[in-house]
């Protein structure tokens, strides 16, 4: 057998013997004849000693490389070797043109092939040139040939304006190799194929260059000037790749799980970095990622499965990874394998409960993965299991959504979730997660709760089983065998809640907290919120943010409504020490949201519909009532004598708890069923009729409904056209005939049509269209909700959250928005709100204080500015008893709610110019305020921003564009000053004089005096008058003094020795005859 040689094993050499010397960096590949020994020698000893000899001891006359293979000096190469190839690169860098010499030795018709192979970030063995020739004449005789090879220039040349996007190549590799023309060799064989039947074959490797180290191509075009110009104001700038981290924080704070259907939702983006992005995309079918998370259980999975953390494709379907928490307490990790199938194991141990325990998951090639879990701070390890699959997954981490907690597909876990971190590219050892327990002491607290209430419970119980074996009964506990200690807990704060509602029930708080705190122990989380509320203001009790925190994530996992709005709207303005957090915030909000619809038509519990009244507002005071109120009276009187208004608005009264009447269904049903049956009122005939359909305080009647309501339909009330398609669909299963009543209830502007619409697409029973259209579902939900439907609310905000429909992008704050705006519908929110405003029109003070502080820590802005507003009403009561300041935080609150008043945005402006204990003065923000409430049509908004740019603030050019005010017409301050004035008096309701009218008038009087005291005319008028007054004092001088000067004749007296009686000036001499007058006191005789 012939053996070749060291190119043979090309790309990597064999080591039988060592390479002798070449000449410069060059690479061949020999095949001697079979024997080993070199014809010529004989096979002697001395010969081959000889030739070794010479072999060693020969000098070097180039370059050694360690990437090639080293040749014998020509002279021996015809008397030992037969095939032979190598090749001499003149510079070893890539070029555009690098010259190559190959030399090579063929036995027989061969053919020599060339080829450049590159590899880039992106992808490998790429060939970028390839060059082959015959050598049939010349054979063993060794050959040389010149070879350019060319490169491409976005391989050679940095980016210009002609070369865009040079790449980033990691590795050049040039190979050479000879195939015999009669064994496979032919130059229309392909290229793969005739390296295989390859004779001597050689690589070398080419050195690259950065793109930012290269030259810049001479393209022997010249640029027009200003296309050069903004070329080299960007040629220098090195891009940098975003600093972007395959781990991912999934969670950072606590989150409550009630066990129910809601979750957080996360969704992760395509990598903006190329390299990860390409990274991930490889591994796509190989998927190798760490999952570690934080989890305190209190109870295993009461249906068969509970979810953790699970992924949902774009088809909404389970993907890798979903891992669930079984009944027995085992994990059921579920996996979607790449040829379409799902693969599903279960945990051989079982989850702790009530302890904290980090749960780490690694898969690693989509064929093992690794389940930890370690205890406590400190990682005492706990369980670990190592599984193997024989299966490829399938893993497309941005192809759909992950789910923590429940969701409408699956519950969620009944406990509490830590920190959770995601590493989408690399596996880890449990040692090497970093992942600590961030909020350690509120999880001790936790703990430390649950191990309380573990006490109570079972004192309870025990005291329980005491009372009924005939011992003695304390009214707190029940009255039969069948209480449970749930029970025991409502009727302990049935009574704590008596003493809060006394006349100075605020100074009873701090004895009622033990009550409380057993209340939450035995389960009733109403007092798990009363106590949240009482720590995190400080009402009463001392302020402990951290104690507050504890009872409001408590209340959140015992699904108590008041709670979870409490932790919904700290994460969705990140307020109080929570992390601002929209995910988090929906996934608490939704949860109330989706009970809201179902705790409206129950009608159970206390509940009371949710008003929006302002104590501000004294017209909609006065009209609050009670049974025995008068404005109920004159309803009742009226509705009596068949008014049909009256009858509708007494029901309503009556059904739902509005105005200050005590819910009573029954008695509503009876006046929409008198209204309905003596009235031909059309509204009234619906709502007896839906009434009668759905059994809601009376017995059933479908025929005496449906007759209703094709009468009400038959008058053109859109809601009972809709009711029509409800009673097809519902009833009949007719979904054509349904379609039809909904498609004209829609025409007529009915929001539930277009919601049921949806639904049909979405099931894909819309006549005509077979199958599911979510696109167009989404289109009417999404009309049903601008339209107020409830039910379509909720499907707009689930497709916010998600991100899985096109006409609905991501939007996580838009999701929470519309979800609070449901939640805040709730009955039992309304029932607090209703007692507060029932106490502060009672004149009770302290149990008004007390419910709006309740109902104001859920986020809702009506009770937050009523709160406020009793505060600023009764400074003495909030100081005494609040340890927050009331006035500015709950301002404060409200102005960053959709839909503040006008008067919160006054109000906060006020507090920044003036400055408010201890804040201190901001007009910037001042100004901001006030800016709001203008936009906001208030007049007294336009009017305090003129005041201020009297005063000589500077209103700043953002806010001018907030307020639609040009700075190019208006440029001055004088300019907007009436542009503020005249917009305060065109909002401006009062029909007389009004603030604003008299301050433009002033304005503008001003504006007068100033034109007339700075213009030409009056400089004239002056120097007139001036010169007027001037000339008249110097005539009204001269003629003084003219009249003083003037002679008096003299007259004889009769008595010749008296004295005249005034002196007399005898005329002056010539003034050439005499130098000085003669003066003379009297006459001569």
């Amino acid at each position: 057998m012939q053996r070749r040689g060291a190119g043979l094993g090309w790309p990597r050499r064999q080591q039988q013997q060592p390479p002798p010397p070449a000449v410069g960096p060059r690479a061949a590949a020999m095949a001697p004849p079979s024997g080993g020994v070199p014809p010529g020698l004989g096979g002697r000893a001395a010969c081959a000693l000889l030739l070794f000899c010479y072999l060693n001891v020969m000098p070097s006359l180039g370059r050694q490389t360690s990437l090639t293979t080293s040749v014998t000096p020509k002279a021996e190469q015809s008397m030992a070797y037969k095939d032979f190839i190598y090749f001499t690169v003149v510079e070893g860098n890539v070029r555009n043109v690098s010259e190559v010499s190959v030399e090579y030795l063929c036995s027989q018709p061969c053919v020599v092939n060339l080829e450049a192979v590159v590899s880039s970030e992106f992808r490998s063995s790429i060939p970028v040139y390839k060059k082959r020739w015959k050598n049939e004449k010349h054979l063993h005789t060794s050959r040389t040939q010149i070879v350019h090879v060319r490169f491409p220039s976005i391989m050679v040349y940095r980016d210009d304006y002609f070369i865009r996007h040079s790449i980033s190549v990691s590795a050049v590799i040039l190979r050479a190799w000879i195939t015999h023309r009669y064994s496979g060799g032919d130059l229309n064989v392909k290229w793969e194929d005739n390296l295989l039947h390859a004779v001597a074959k050689n690589y070398t490797l080419l050195k690259t260059v950065p793109p930012f180290e290269r030259p810049f191509k001479d393209h022997q075009v010249c640029l027009e000037w200003n296309m050069d110009y903004i070329w080299n104001l960007r040629a220098n700038k090195i891009p940098q790749c975003p600093l972007e981290s395959d781990v991912v924080t999934l969670l950072g704070f606590l989150y409550a799980s009630s066990g129910e259907n809601t979750g957080i939702v996360k969704k992760f983006p395509r990598f903006h970095n190329r390299e990860l992005e390409a990274t991930r995309r490889q591994r796509i079918d190989y998927p190798v990622f760490t999952v570690s998370l934080w989890l305190y259980l209190l109870h295993y999975c009461k249906a068969s499965l509970c979810g953790i953390l699970y992924f949902v494709d774009s088809n909404e379907m389970y993907g890798t990874p979903s891992v669930f928490l079984t009944e027995e307490g085992h994990l059921h990790i579920q996996m979607h394998l790449v040829k379409g199938e799902d693969l599903a194991v279960k945990t051989k141990f079982t989850m702790p409960l009530k302890e904290w325990f980090r749960l780490d998951l690694s898969f690693n090639g989509g064929q093992v993965i690794v389940v930890a879990t370690s205890l406590g701070q400190d990682l005492k390890s706990y369980h670990n299991q190592t599984i193997s699959f024989r299966e490829d997954f399938y893993y497309n981490d941005t192809a759909g959504y992950f789910i923590i907690g429940g969701s409408r597909y699956v519950t969620g876990i009944e406990g509490f979730f830590g920190p959770l971190k995601y590493y989408r590219l690399h596996t880890l050892h449990p040692a090497q997660i970093l992942n600590p327990l961030l909020e350690k002491q509120l999880a001790d607290r936790i703990k430390l709760y649950y191990e309380r209430c573990a006490e109570v419970q079972e004192i309870v119980s025990v005291y329980m089983s005491t009372v009924q074996q005939g011992g003695g009964r304390p009214e707190a506990l029940p009255r039969n065998q069948n209480e449970s200690v749930l029970e025991v807990g409502g009727r302990i704060f049935e009574k704590a809640v008596k003493r809060l509602s006394s006349v100075d029930g605020l100074h009873q708080i701090s004895s009622v907290v033990p009550f409380l705190m057993d209340s939450s122990c035995c389960g009733y989380h109403k007092a798990s919120y009363y106590l949240a509320v009482f720590y995190e203001t400080g009402l009463s009790v001392p302020q402990d943010q951290l104690q507050g925190m504890l009872y409001s994530l408590v209340g959140g996992q015992g699904s108590e409504r008041l709670s979870s709005m409490n932790l919904g709207y700290k994460h969705y303005q990140g307020v109080d020490n929570y992390p601002l957090d929209w995910e988090l915030s929906y996934a608490y909000y939704s949860n109330i949201a989706t009970k809201t619809p179902l705790d409206q038509h129950t009608l159970q519990g206390d509940q009371a519909y949710v008003e929006t009244i302002r104590l501000k507002d004294e017209e909609t005071l006065k009209v609050q009532t009670k049974e025995d109120g008068d404005v109920f009276m004159w309803l009742k009187h009226e509705a009596t004598r068949g008014n049909a208004a009256a009858q509708q608005r007494l029901a309503q009264m009556l059904f739902w708890g509005q105005q200050g009447v005590a819910k009573n269904p029954e008695a509503a049903i009876e006046w929409y069923a008198k209204g309905a049956l003596e009235t031909e009122d059309p509204a009234l005939i619906y709502d007896y009729a839906i009434v009668l359909f759905k059994g809601q305080g009376v017995k059933k009647n479908r025929r005496l409904a449906l007759e209703l309501m094709k009468k009400a339909a038959s008058k053109g009330l859109h809601q009972a056209v809709n009711g029509l398609g409800w009673y097809y669909h519902k009833f009949k299963k007719n979904y054509a005939k349904a379609a039809k009543y909904w498609l004209k209830a829609e025409e007529m502007g009915n929001p539930d049509a277009s919601y049921n619409l949806g639904v049909l697409h979405l099931d894909g029973i819309f006549p005509g269209i077979p199958e599911r259209n979510q696109t167009l579902a989404g289109e009417y939900f999404h009309k049903a909700a601008q339209g107020g439907h409830i039910e379509g609310t909720l499907w707009c905000s689930l497709y916010y959250i998600t991100g899985n429909l096109e006409t609905f992008p991501r939007d996580p704050e838009k999701a929470v928005v519309w979800a609070k705006h449901v939640a805040e519908k709730n009955g039992y929110l309304g029932h607090v709100i209703r007692k507060g405003l029932n106490a502060y029109l009672e004149g009770s003070w302290h149990e008004a204080l007390l419910y709006y502080v309740l109902a104001a820590e859920t986020g809702i802005e009506v009770s937050q500015t009523n709160l406020a507003h009793i505060c600023e009403e009764r400074p003495d009561l909030a100081k005494r008893y609040l340890s927050v300041n009331c006035v500015w935080r709950y301002y404060n609150f409200s102005v960053f709610q959709i839909g503040a008043p006008s008067f919160a945005y006054l109000k906060m402006g006020d507090l920044y110019y003036y400055g408010h204990q201890n804040q201190s003065q901001d007009l910037e923000l001042s100004v901001q305020m006030y800016a709001q409430a203008a936009l906001d049509g208030d007049s007294q908004g336009f009017f305090n921003l003129a005041l201020l740019i009297e005063e000589g603030a500077i209103i700043p050019h953002h806010i001018l564009d907030f307020l639609e005010i040009d700075p190019t017409i208006h440029s001055t301050n004088i300019s907007i000053l009436q542009e503020l004035y005249e917009r305060c008096w065109s909002q401006s309701s009062e029909e007389s004089f009004s603030p604003c009218s008299l301050a433009w008038l002033y304005l503008h009087l001003r504006l007068i005096w100033g034109a007339v005291l700075h213009s030409a005319l009056i400089y004239f008028l002056g120097t007139f008058l001036l010169s007027v007054l001037i000339a008249w004092t110097v005539q009204y001088f001269q003629s003084v003094s003219a009249g003083g000067s003037r002679p008096t004749p003299a007259r004889a007296s009769s008595d010749p020795t008296a004295p005249t009686t005034s002196p007399a000036v005898t005329p002056a001499a010539d003034a050439s005859a005499q130098d000085q007058p003669t003066v003379t006191n009297n006459t001569e005789p």
